[in-house]
């Protein structure tokens, strides 16, 4: 099939290279010239740099005569003639924390490919084409994207939702070997149609082939989200606090207990110091926004997103109350910029939130570290005087007074060893349990500790 996907952001790019990996011709559309000659250019370093996603290089760079890249809309124009699906990947980011989706991208892509679709086919629009929707949009979207095709008088074209359910990290495995793919549809023939392009996951055991309307699907993927949310937010506030309030109680003891239920499960056990990325708190802003907008209570779900933003504060909180430490004049280091391990994404990171307070408590320099993230952070965070982005943990770390771990780089593990090499003894504040084997030790050095999911541990010397 020949599939045309109109935003080259993490949905876009991912989900086009697994569709060439699965024997269809893409096209790539996006404004962002840098990034599109970068997608294009079939150098590993520059696609990593601009997007690292594990497996996505190697797949746009094997199938590189089955996908393109491009920022010109008259390539799209010759392209409709033959196209079957269009998948609209543009980002729905929340409005200024009211959870009210910013649509204006969405909007525009839409009109702007309406323009182009009304002139297809030299204006006979004989060519049945699909708009799909994988951005995430309100529960209603479908029907206010009709609505746009409409008045640009298209015909001969239908609208479904095919939310995604991609892991930062893990988004080409993921799509090689989904556990569902949700398509939402109002017709037999645009289910039809999906069922040939994703042919490869019909009637698979392993993945669940789920076909609902357009609304169950917007809202599943929205719920979903709020659901993983909302077990973290349990795991920070209930659980993790429990742990760290009670002598002798190990986080990993309890997650042991309770997830062994079944009824429990395994994910979202895992103590942090804040749940970032792009999709949990964005969409469960969204939801709680259309709830509330048609008279529902939803406290619970704010609750939710008042947890997240808690277990932060209190984590940095701690170095006062219970470290004792004066934040001001001191060194920092901070390990970790990206929102988790095995990406580059910086969007909803806890380490913004650290940097202002660092700032707000006049520490006297803040050494920066992260092994893939740190280029995209600094286009926020600027370097000075009192900021500076390093080349190592190692280097992060030397001399510092405080060492605040941020992202769950497995790297970061070795940051014991580098300390039990110094004379300094830092106050160690472990934001992912990262160094949680080798507690004792740092202790017995002469390290105070705070740690997620832990009470106070001074040094024992």
């Amino acid at each position: 099939m020949n599939v045309l996907y109109i935003g080259a952001g993490f949905v876009g790019v991912c989900s086009a290279a697994v569709a060439a990996d699965g024997g269809h011709t893409a096209l790539v559309v996006d404004i962002d010239e840098k990034k599109v000659q970068a997608f294009a250019s079939g150098d590993k370093k520059r696609i990593d740099d601009c997007l690292s996603e594990k497996g996505l290089t190697d797949l746009l760079i094997t199938h590189a005569d089955r996908i393109r890249f491009t920022t010109s809309y008259d390539d799209v124009d010759v392209f409709l003639d033959t196209c079957d699906l269009i998948f609209i990947c543009l980002p729905t980011p929340e409005v200024a924390e009211t959870g009210e989706s910013d649509l204006s991208y969405y909007y525009a892509g839409v009109e702007k490919i309406a323009l182009s679709l009304a002139l297809r086919n030299n204006s006979a629009q004989t060519q049945y084409i699909v708009i799909v929707n994988k951005s995430t949009v309100p529960i209603d979207m479908a029907d206010e994207t009709q609505r746009v095709l409409d008045s640009h008088g298209v015909t001969h074209v239908g609208v479904v939702s095919n939310p995604e359910f991609l892991v930062e990290g893990k988004a080409i495995e993921g799509s090689l070997h989904p556990d569902r793919i949700v398509i939402g549809a109002w017709t037999e023939t645009d289910f039809s149609l999906l069922r040939i392009f994703y042919t490869r996951f019909v009637d698979v055991s392993e993945t669940q082939y789920i076909e609902v309307n357009p609304k169950e699907a917007a809202a599943g993927k929205l719920l979903a989200n709020y659901y993983l949310f909302a077990k973290l937010a349990v795991c920070f506030d209930v659980i993790g606090r429990t742990s760290e309030s009670f002598a002798d109680i190990q986080f990993e003891s309890l997650k042991k207990i309770i997830s062994s239920d079944a009824r429990i499960g395994s994910w979202g056990f895992h103590d942090s110091l804040y749940a970032g990325g792009s999709c949990l708190i964005k969409d469960t802003r969204s939801l709680a926004y259309q709830l509330h907008a048609v008279g529902q209570d939803v406290s619970l779900l704010q609750e939710t997103y008042l947890a997240n933003n808690r277990q932060l504060d209190l984590f940095l909180a701690r170095a006062t109350t219970e470290a004792g430490i004066v934040w001001k004049g001191k060194k920092i280091a901070l390990l970790g910029t990206a929102f988790k391990r095995d990406t580059n994404d910086v969007r909803n990171s806890p380490s913004f939130h650290i940097v202002e307070v660092c700032q707000e408590q006049q520490v006297s320099q803040i050494h920066i570290y992260d092994p893939s993230a740190m280029s995209t952070f600094q286009q926020r965070v600027l370097p000075s005087d009192q900021i500076q982005y390093v080349d190592s943990a190692e280097m992060a770390v030397n001399q510092a007074d405080i060492i605040i771990i941020a992202t769950d780089w497995p790297s970061f593990r070795d940051i014991s060893t580098i300390v039990m090499k110094q004379e300094k003894k830092p106050l160690i504040m472990d934001g992912r349990r990262l160094l949680q084997e080798d507690y004792a030790v740092l202790r017995q050095h002469g390290c105070d500790i705070i740690a997620v999911g832990s009470p106070f541990l001074p040094k024992q010397v």
